[in-house]
């Protein structure tokens, strides 16, 4: 195993305990974006299975060839998903993890249905209600859950959420629980390489970390 991979997968255990959680109750998305196969064999080759990138392109680029590879790879798509995107998404990525707006939902219902083809998918919330970032307002998040559910029939399994920089995140991943407890959601995909181990606190089943588990990413 990788010493970093090592060294993350043991700070999540030793805050899902802390919590008074099972360590297996929260899962690790290494978040590969940006990185080559190079970079991603040796994790692979470490047991890791559950993967993240944000660009429906880069991930149809690499991910096809390491999956002949390594069959038993999940991936979840983490960036943003332009709908004219959303028919090669469905067939590279396991889950969905940021279906933000109704356009969108529609879409993903229509694209299933047409394929035949149904994926997990998460709800974004924007938790901080901030202009520039994707995501459903909190105040309507229970609204369009209900809508993708019971209109366009979207297996809903979880919900996302990235918090604004800067600020103590823990408020923003509790306002992300609370949601998914009135809607009887399980999944809660929230926390970074910075914070991951305050969102486990706060109930997170998915952390999404890149810089941790592969190091800076080329040209930043």
């Amino acid at each position: 195993m990788t010493r970093a991979l090592e060294d993350v997968l043991s700070k999540i255990s030793a805050a899902a305990e802390a919590a008074g959680r099972a360590p297996e109750s929260v899962q690790l998305v290494a978040v590969s974006k940006v990185h080559g196969a190079d970079v991603i064999t040796p994790v692979l080759e470490a047991g890791q299975r559950l993967f993240g990138e944000n660009r429906v392109q880069e991930a149809a680029d690499k991910w096809p060839a390491l999956r002949e590879q390594y069959p038993d790879v999940r991936l979840h798509l983490i960036g943003p998903l332009q709908t004219n995107k959303v028919r090669q998404a469905v067939h590279l990525f396991d889950v969905i993890e940021t279906v933000d707006r109704l356009k969108l939902a529609r879409t993903l219902a229509r694209i299933f249905e047409e394929e035949g083809i149904r994926r997990e998918v998460y709800v974004q919330v924007n938790v901080g209600r901030e202009e520039q970032k994707a995501g459903i307002n909190p105040d309507e998040a229970d609204a369009f859950i209900d809508l993708c559910r019971d209109e366009l029939n979207l297996p809903v399994t979880g919900l996302m959420c990235i918090p604004p920089a800067g600020e103590d995140p823990a408020p923003y991943f509790g306002l992300l629980a609370g949601i998914a407890r009135r809607n009887n959601i399980g999944i809660l995909s929230m926390g970074m390489s910075g914070d991951f181990e305050i969102a486990i606190k706060h109930g997170a089943t998915h952390v999404r970390v890149g810089t941790a588990v592969f190091g800076t990413r080329p040209g930043y």
